[in-house]
């Protein structure tokens, strides 16, 4: 049976002492976000692959050691060098797509450096982790982002 689709749209903004385009080469050098971008510490993960261009795709999965695994793929479809980043994604728990999302990331400079601005829209499908959750990923992955950053009281 096929469940009814749950759509949500998230915002979370975040000030980093950083320049905008130090935050922006964070997201866009491969070596940096692979450092980055993952799940919580006890998680296993697969390589990173990421080819930052529009049309490029990025790849990742990972999850506790006893499963399940959360796999992430990404489409880059604008980039605006040091002001912003929109990109599409899946997310598949084991076989099983579990929604469909548009993330648009956007810099701007700010009195502390800079100020991100992090929208997301999603459509989870039956059996997802659903909105709250999604939510609190990202966070996660906003303060490994502040940490890689070299701010204080992140991850």
């Amino acid at each position: 049976m096929i469940g009814k689709v749950e759509h949500g749209t998230f915002t979370i903004e975040r000030e980093y002492s950083a320049t905008p385009e130090q935050v922006f080469a964070a997201w866009s050098d491969p070596a940096a976000k692979a450092r980055w971008f993952k799940g919580p510490g006890d998680w296993v993960k697969t390589p990173h692959s990421l080819d930052f261009r529009v049309g490029g795709e990025e790849r990742v999965a990972g999850g506790p050691k006893d499963g399940p695994c959360h796999a992430y793929r990404a489409r880059y479809e604008d980039i605006v060098p040091n002001r912003r980043i929109i990109y599409s994604y899946d997310m598949h728990l084991d076989d099983k797509r579990i929604s469909v999302s548009l993330a648009t990331v956007e810099f701007f400079a700010s009195a502390k450096g800079t100020k991100l601005i992090f929208t997301e829209q999603d459509a989870f499908l039956a059996g997802s982790d659903g909105i709250v959750w999604r939510k609190e990923g990202t966070q996660l992955l906003l303060d490994n982002l502040g940490a890689e950053l070299g701010e204080r009281g992140s991850a």
